[in-house]
């Protein structure tokens, strides 16, 4: 089969991964409202190209946090990779060292910290962090990373409880025996297996995370901080006043809060209210070069996937991931080069017109 786009891996996925596997990725909370406006509001959003613009050189590199990378598309933390393809996280790791983009790992991955800079030595890694009851899980990960080489640290802070996902209660799904959380394996050793929620024991994460915690996190490490999970422009101006590098405009996929915005809809007023003071990066719905267009115009310096790269890796493992990138990256140039623009640079907001429909 002629992989052509990014449905196309979604299908293969759809069929060969196992129903409880395909349900667990595809999830979204309660009635998906959230999870499928992520898609459908790029659809709302149209382009305004220039022509005669000589397009016959152009450039899509961009940087973020200052290292560059060869586009603005990275991979977004999702868990459980070794459930679509056995070498898991590893295949994320050097698929993503390979096109010299960046991978945010996942606390939640079959594959440990170390292991994962071990696969891509070379590789441009932040870690995606919860804050857990116990500080001391957190402070002892914070330190793995930071030893090992990842950039930055991206505090997820939209899940103070796990979001009502009705396939996995109808499944009752669980990581399968030979599958671990691995960067807490030996950790929770006292649990009983009745006590789990994907992985971990039930009520680790810690419903009191407030914004004083950002401020013990900066007391513990050196890396910038980037907050994911911000939708509005006074969570963002928050944001800034407690000195964090980033933030990720993110509804965790439509998993957590159903009946919240698109993240592309909430990115302008986020861009606006920070004013250049933090990068401002987005992950939602992107399944397409036009999608990422989009999203650099109305102001993100980069976007990032999630279930694309399950898709990629259900197909051809690393191979997979690479073909998911590679076709991102030439779509988005195409359509860059189309609208107008010859580098990144020249992305902006009078490239977009909302639909009036």
């Amino acid at each position: 089969m002629t992989m052509v786009c990014l449905d196309d891996f979604e299908e293969y996925a759809k069929q060969h991964l196992s129903k409880s596997t395909w349900d667990y990725y595809e999830a979204g909370a309660d009635e998906c409202c959230t999870r499928d406006d992520n898609l459908q509001a790029y659809k709302r959003i149209r382009l305004r190209p220039r022509i005669l613009r000589d397009v016959s050189i152009n450039d899509t590199r961009t940087s973020v946090l200052g290292r560059e990378i060869s586009f603005p598309v990275g991979i977004a933390p999702t868990a459980f990779h070794c459930l679509a393809w056995h070498e898991g996280e590893l295949a994320t790791a050097r698929a993503t060292e390979a096109l010299n983009t960046c991978y945010i790992a996942s606390t939640y991955a079959t594959c440990s910290v170390e292991e994962i800079a071990a696969a891509a030595p070379n590789g441009y890694r932040w870690f995606q962090l919860y804050l857990y009851r116990d500080r001391k899980l957190s402070e002892q990960i914070v330190h793995r990373v930071e030893a090992l080489g990842y950039k930055a640290l991206v505090l997820t802070v939209d899940v103070p409880y796990t979001g009502k996902r009705r396939n996995d209660i109808r499944n009752q799904f669980k990581l399968p025996p030979h599958l671990k959380v691995k960067n807490f394996e030996g950790m929770f050793q006292e649990q009983t297996e009745a006590q789990e929620e994907y992985g971990i024991p039930a009520n680790t994460l810690d419903p009191s995370i407030s914004w004083k915690d950002v401020c013990w996190l900066q007391s513990l490490t050196r890396l910038p901080i980037i907050i994911k999970g911000i939708l509005t422009k006074e969570d963002a101006e928050l944001a800034v006043e407690h000195g964090v590098q980033g933030i990720i405009v993110s509804n965790h996929g439509g998993r957590q809060l159903d009946g919240g915005p698109a993240t592309i809809d909430c990115l302008p007023e986020i861009v606006d209210t920070v004013q250049g003071r933090v990068e401002v990066y987005m992950d939602g719905g992107i399944r397409t070069g036009n999608d990422v267009l989009k999203a650099i115009a109305l102001g993100a310096r980069c976007v990032f996937i999630g279930r694309p790269a399950i898709w990629g890796l259900a197909y051809k493992g690393e191979d997979g991931v690479k073909e998911i990138l590679n076709i991102l990256h030439d779509e988005f140039r195409l359509s860059m080069v189309l609208a107008g623009c010859r580098n990144v640079a020249e992305i902006n907001r009078n490239l977009i017109q909302f639909s009036r429909l």
